[in-house]
């Protein structure tokens, strides 16, 4: 055994209480003044924060505080502690209720060994010393102990606090998709539930199928940044909104505020298989909510990114024109039919380009040919099929049959 080993060997030994310790140790603790312990106590926490104010009453803190010094004090006279003491129960449980942090709530109770220490010393005289230094394991033992049952009995409160919200929630939620037509009281009831204004503009998306999973994980991400997101299923649709916080179409822009965990969310957004909407008020969520769920549901395989309305409001047309029994270009494929597989390639080429621009120069451009050409077929197209994209009421017809 070499010279540190039996270092830590003898001060092990010197740690632990011996025969013969008890009683004055017993002596010690009798000598410790609950009302001293209080009041040490209460100047140190005053100036913790998320203790300055006191979110609770100065007189509930020190009711608390001086039963949890009762509460150790008798600790340390048996020895720790052997099961769950109340007085943690009702700090842990209290604090969550009253919005204490836990990191704040872990740095006031940790003065309890402070004061302990320094009170338990200061009663103590020199002889006492080596019988003190034998107790320091037992004091900072018991003093752990309450520490991690005040923790426990937080973390649990929260979790309680977090899921009666949620349930709270959830049925305001299902409320208001259940009601078609709720009256204007109903609905500030249902806003000022969720924290939300009732003019509120709101962010609202939907996923299906397999999307379903990765709008879930940009959920999570955004709870955890610090943001606010509710959700809501339509069958197999997961709707989720939120309040808007400058957010404009993910599509297009992205501006929400510096730094606010609306920014990544709207980043998010744009790069997910979602249907996207923006609600005017809550008022106007569940038709949002119901066109965002239409949106997701005429993404593509092959697509990556947000359905919005801009991008996607001539796919519902159409899907609602076919639904209905009305085909929309029967007369114009028919017509695209007599053209040889070549001729109609570049004339379907030309219209797609000039109906996405509008333009004849930015067509060419774009097709790589004179601006006469593209002039030339858009004519072409037209004389066969009776269809001319350069008019708008009849070009709408083809941005609807081809969205």
């Amino acid at each position: 055994m070499d010279e540190q080993d039996r270092f830590a060997g003898t001060r092990q030994l010197r740690d632990r209480p011996v025969p013969g310790d008890e009683r004055r140790w017993l002596e010690l603790l009798d000598a410790l003044d609950l009302d001293e312990l209080t009041d040490r106590f209460m100047t140190r926490v005053v100036t913790v924060s998320g203790y300055d104010p006191a979110p609770i009453p100065v007189s509930e803190l020190r009711r608390t505080g001086r039963a949890s010094f009762s509460t150790l004090v008798e600790g340390l006279r048996a020895g720790g502690f052997d099961g769950p003491v109340a007085v943690s129960t009702e700090v842990g449980v209290s604090r969550a209720r009253a919005g204490i942090p836990l990191e704040a709530l872990m740095t006031a109770i940790r003065h309890d060994f402070n004061v302990l220490w320094e009170v338990l010393t200061r009663v103590a005289n020199q002889e006492d010393a080596e019988l003190v230094i034998r107790h320091t394991g037992i004091v900072l033992s018991t003093v752990d102990e309450y520490v991690s049952q005040v923790q426990q009995a937080y973390t649990a409160e929260l979790t309680r606090m977090r899921a009666e919200e949620d349930s709270v929630h959830a049925g305001l939620i299902a409320s208001l998709f259940d009601d078609p037509d709720p009256t204007s009281e109903r609905l500030s009831r249902i806003a000022t539930g969720l924290g939300l204004d009732v003019d509120s503009p709101l962010l609202v998306v939907a996923a299906t199928g397999d999307d379903v999973r990765a709008l879930r994980v940009i959920i999570s991400d955004h709870v955890r940044a610090g943001g606010t997101m509710f959700t809501h299923h339509l069958g197999e649709v997961l709707i989720a909104f939120t309040k808007v916080w400058g957010i404009g179409d993910p599509a297009t822009s992205v501006r929400g505020g510096g730094g606010h965990p609306s920014t990544a969310l709207a980043t998010r957004i744009a790069e997910a298989r979602v249907g996207y909407v923006r609600a005017e008020g809550i008022g106007t969520l569940r038709r949002s909510a119901l066109t965002a769920r239409d949106l997701a549901d005429v993404i593509t395989p092959d697509e990556t990114s947000a359905m919005t309305w801009r991008s996607g409001w001539a796919r519902l047309a159409a899907r609602s024109l076919n639904a209905a029994g009305n085909p929309i270009l029967v007369d114009v494929e028919s017509a695209l039919a007599a053209c040889g597989p070549v001729e109609r390639e570049r004339l379907v080429e030309a219209v797609r380009a000039y109906l996405a621009s509008g333009s004849i120069g930015a067509s060419a451009g774009q097709l790589f040919c004179h601006r006469n050409t593209v002039a030339n077929r858009l004519r072409r197209f037209a004389e066969l099929t009776g269809v001319d994209p350069m008019i708008p009421a009849e070009a709408a017809r083809l941005v609807v049959g081809w969205a």
